[in-house]
This record gives structure tokens, C-alpha cells and sequence, in this order.
């Protein structure tokens, strides 16, 4: 445990984590101090990992609950822990800009919070590196919770009560369609706008790609606080640019953390990620 470093990746959140094998068996410690870390840093890089799927779920369940890709549940009823990043078919083969499988993936390049869409939102995302493209394929960080602390005091106020609906077909239905058993598999669940960290009591909002709208508030009102809320949030030195190496693993919070893709050229470069999410424990009205 001695032998455990955190070195900042940006002065609001993050944090580089050397002396952790992630690849060999966890020990109960171990685990203990990276789910102790997530809670402080919001997003965790740990660098040079021989990962593996098996070692790659072995550490989501150390960390939770594993929860079911909702593409392939929604599409065919399927439980799958996995999701595949990018447009690697074999060692040979890859998907090229007009393909729908690329074009649908576009979707993860506006700031979003993963399976936010869900009535139980994902705790954690876990992402493995493979193959990463020579340029491009950045993934962009910000922290809703440092966010959320530069508010003026009235407008923490205004918003703390506020409830938030996310829509998966809302949002991705604007880059490419949504499979009907998918979409009928993710009707619009609604969230508290503010989430509080149970165990340091630090509070974030809530928004990104999904929040359609804010419970109560006409069309026009909803979009104006979200657009308003998600600003704030994104300005270029509240942000923290990930330029992917091979065999980086990265866990993010996504209570408290946006990302999102920047893009690729997907006709001259291959990218492969694998990715776990960690299932969270209650609906966030009953948080």
C-alpha cells in the first residue's frame, strides 16, 4: 500500500495512479484505497496496464455491481458486462466514417454522463485502451462537483430542489437511429438536477447530452438552465484532455464527472477500447 502514488492530472480533479498492478489479484486494501481515491479525485488514470476482459471484470466487481451493456440488452435481451469503444472488427479489418456503427458512436463526443438514462445510473465507467489512433481520440473531462461549488449561493439554491428528466432517445436519436427495442428498453427516467456524494457530502448537477428538461419548467425555461448549467461547466480551463495511450485503464465517477469524445478519422486510423460500467445502488430520488 506504501508503494501507492496519486499525482494530479488537473488542479479541480484527477489523478495519475502509479504502483497498482491492476492486471494481478486485488487485495482487499487495494481495492479499498482506489474506491477511497474515486471519491476524492472523481477520475483515476492508471497507466501501463497489461489488461485483460478477466481482470477487467474481475476490478469492476471488486468495485460493485457489474451493469448489463444496455445496446445489447436493449437490441436482443442479452446480458453483456462489455462495450467495445471504436472501430476495430480483427486484426485486419475496421469501420470507416459513413459506416452506422461509427456514425452512431459519434454521439459520445457531446458532454454526457454515462447511463444517466437509466433509473438505477451507472457508479463508475471503467475503460481499457488497445489500440488508440495516431491522432485524435482524445476524451474530455470536467467535474460537476467543481462546478457545481463555483455556482453563486442563489443559484445553488434555485437548483438543489430541481428534478431533471434523461432521455437516451433524445440524444442519440440526433446523430443516428435507435434501434425500437432499444428505445422502448430506456423510456425518460427523472433525477434530481443536484446528487450528493454520500461519503464526503460534496454536491454536483446533474446534465449533459441526456437532460432533456427540467421537471416543472416550459421547454424553453429547461433548455435555458441546462445550456446555462452544462457552460459553466465545460470552460476550456475547467477541462482535462485525455490523449489515450495503449494500456491505460481509466475509472471515472460518473455521479460527478462529463466527458466526451473529440472524434477520429476512423478511415485512417484503428481505436479499441473495451469498457464496464459499475452499477449504482438506488434510483437518485431515493439518494
Amino acid at each position: 500500500m506504501s508503494q501507492i502514488k496519486f499525482e494530479p492530472l488537473h488542479e479541480e480533479f484527477g489523478a495519475r495512479v502509479l504502483g497498482i498492478d491492476l492486471s494481478a489479484p486485488l487485495h482487499t486494501e487495494t481495492v479499498q484505497a482506489i474506491d477511497e481515491a474515486m471519491d476524492e479525485f472523481s477520475v483515476l488514470l492508471f497507466p501501463n496496464q497489461a489488461m485483460s476482459d478477466a481482470a477487467h471484470l474481475a476490478l469492476t466487481q471488486h468495485l460493485g455491481e457489474p451493469e448489463p451493456n444496455h445496446v445489447i440488452f436493449g437490441a436482443t435481451g442479452e446480458i453483456d458486462f462489455f462495450g467495445t469503444i471504436g472501430n476495430v472488427i480483427d486484426v485486419h479489418t475496421k469501420k470507416g466514417n459513413d459506416d452506422t456503427h461509427t456514425r452512431y458512436q459519434s454521439g459520445n463526443n457531446v458532454w454526457h454522463s454515462d447511463s444517466s438514462f437509466r433509473l438505477i445510473p451507472s457508479k463508475f465507467s471503467i475503460n481499457h485502451s488497445y489500440e488508440v489512433p495516431g491522432e485524435g481520440g482524445i476524451t474530455e473531462f470536467v467535474s460537476a462537483r467543481a462546478a457545481y461549488a463555483r455556482l453563486p449561493s442563489s443559484m445553488q439554491e434555485k437548483i438543489d430542489p430541481l428534478h431533471v428528466l434523461h432521455d437516451y432517445v433524445f440524444s442519440r436519436s440526433q446523430v443516428a437511429p435507435v434501434n425500437p427495442n432499444h428505445a422502448a428498453s430506456l423510456p425518460p427516467i427523472e433525477h434530481r438536477l443536484v446528487r450528493t456524494n454520500p461519503r464526503n457530502g460534496r454536491k454536483s448537477y446533474y446534465v449533459g447530452s441526456h437532460a432533456r428538461s427540467i421537471t416543472g419548467y416550459s421547454g424553453i425555461e429547461s433548455r435555458q438552465l441546462i445550456d446555462e448549467l452544462l457552460e459553466l461547466a465545460v470552460g476550456r480551463e475547467h477541462v482535462y484532455p485525455l490523449q489515450w495511450q495503449v494500456g491505460d485503464t481509466v475509472i471515472w465517477d460518473n455521479r460527478c464527472v462529463m466527458h466526451r469524445g473529440t472524434g477520429y478519422d476512423a478511415d485512417r486510423w484503428r481505436r479499441l477500447m473495451r469498457q464496464t460500467r459499475v452499477a449504482g445502488t438506488l434510483p437518485t430520488l431515493s439518494e
